[in-house]
């Protein structure tokens, strides 16, 4: 997704994109009851916004054997 900046918050989405993904629930969010369509959208896009701002902050995704397992002696 690219980064749609809108106030003066660059992650706050516009709010088209939240009326489009309020009404593009996923399965797993319909059958959780959501009271709040709106909210639930709002705070998945400036979730996955600020994710894409803040690159370093998910930098570390790249693992090596060394940091997921005990080495053999």
């Amino acid at each position: 997704m690219k980064p749609t900046p809108s106030g003066p918050d660059p992650s706050t989405p516009p709010p088209e994109a939240v009326e489009d993904r309020a009404e593009e629930l996923t399965a797993e969010e319909k059958s959780a009851g959501i009271d709040d369509q709106s909210a639930l959208a709002e705070a998945v896009l400036s979730d996955s916004e600020a994710r894409t701002f803040d690159r370093t902050g998910t930098a570390r995704e790249h693992r090596t054997s060394e940091d997921t397992v005990e080495p053999p002696e």
